[in-house]
């Protein structure tokens, strides 16, 4: 490396230290005049820095920026950067921790809305991006002998995420992506599970049945077939658990959440 590609590294380091830690050490490279001094310039830069990242933050967060009102999405937006500042040269990766940051954070852990919308619509960002792989069909799910069934277990598609939540968040965002009028905020009953993925540049999302989305946890874990069919008996009867957990899995490759099989050859 030459001396001036060092010294231009030297320099973006310094400067990134200025925005993130307002390290000082930048101001003895910048020049400064009578009329817009060192600490003018640099706080330019930064303002155009926090600014950006907070504009970032709104486009990955929009309902939960709908929820706040922009004053208090802002106040957010400077909490999370001092917080958790951008350690990533891509903008798409700022928001991750903002959850986290909701469900542990003083003047926003008591609002657990938030951070269960925070979660969801990281989420659908997720599946946005994930990389894109077959599905599986059903004339391929038929072909597996009966004596293989025990031992089944499946690839999911990238694009797959669990959630359980305890507010409406999915009928909220939903209302606010529509640019319907707002619903109320409820609290449910007890967590209700959720499936988020992407099938044919869609995100879809859709609520679980409690048996359906433990299955689903378990098998996204590797877990075979007999283990959920054992599991499920928690909440139905013995006789009908091969039943319910094979109709899962055909509505599984129906909706394109699984990807490919995995099986043991039959041994002769």
């Amino acid at each position: 490396m030459n001396e001036a590609h060092h010294k231009l590294g030297d320099l973006q380091q310094q400067m990134l230290s200025w925005l993130q830690l307002a390290n000082p050490q930048i101001k003895q490279s910048v020049t400064g005049t009578a009329k817009v001094p060192v600490q003018t310039r640099l706080d330019i830069y930064a303002n155009a820095y926090k600014f950006r990242l907070i504009e970032a933050l709104e486009d990955t967060f929009p309902a939960l920026h709908t929820l706040l009102g922009d004053d208090d999405f802002f106040q957010l937006g400077v909490d999370y950067l001092n917080e958790k500042p951008s350690q990533h040269f891509s903008l798409r990766y700022f928001g991750h921790q903002m959850s986290s940051f909701l469900a542990f954070s003083e003047g926003y852990k008591e609002q657990t809305i938030l951070a269960e919308m925070a979660q969801f619509e990281w989420l659908l960002r997720e599946a946005f991006d994930a990389a894109n792989k077959p599905h599986l069909n059903l004339e391929s799910l038929q072909t597996i002998a009966p004596e293989q069934w025990l031992e089944l277990k499946f690839d999911f598609h990238p694009t797959v995420n669990r959630i359980n939540l305890c507010f409406n968040v999915p009928q909220l965002w939903q209302a606010i992506d529509n640019d319907e009028p707002p619903i109320e905020m409820l609290e449910n009953d007890y967590p209700i599970g959720w499936c988020i993925w992407r099938k044919d540049l869609r995100t879809l999302y859709r609520s679980m049945d409690v048996d359906e989305a433990w299955a689903l946890d378990a098998m996204l874990c590797g877990n075979d077939f007999s283990y959920i069919c054992q599991g499920i008996c928690e909440w139905i009867d013995e006789q009908y658990a091969p039943a319910r957990v094979a109709g899962f899995i055909q509505n599984w490759v129906n909706e394109g959440l699984i990807n490919k099989i995995q099986i043991k050859p039959v041994l002769t």
